[in-house]
């Protein structure tokens, strides 16, 4: 049984090994290798953070989907305690 590799994959290999040998890619370089609509934005998110984790520095300002997706503030990690939806005592419908 064949297993089919596509050029994405080809292109993401070739890119990392000129990475590890130079010590850094520029986003430039990286975008060129994989045009937008090659990779989903965590498949591009994930290829940014194992160039990152490889010690593979990266020069220039990566796209916005490259990113790590944003935390919640904290006002969203609020505790019920910190914000009563009922009077205290009585008892949360969940």
């Amino acid at each position: 049984m064949e297993l089919k590799i596509g050029k994405s994959h080809h292109a993401r290999k070739d890119l990392f090994a000129k990475g590890l040998r130079q010590g850094y890619l520029t986003v430039d370089e990286i975008e060129a290798a994989l045009p937008s609509g090659t990779l989903t934005p965590s498949e591009r998110w994930l290829l940014y953070f194992s160039l990152r984790a490889a010690e593979v520095e990266i020069r220039g300002q990566p796209p916005a989907e490259a990113e790590p997706p944003q935390e919640a503030s904290a006002d969203e990690h609020a505790t019920d305690a910190e914000h009563p939806e009922q009077p205290p005592g009585e008892a949360h419908p969940h």
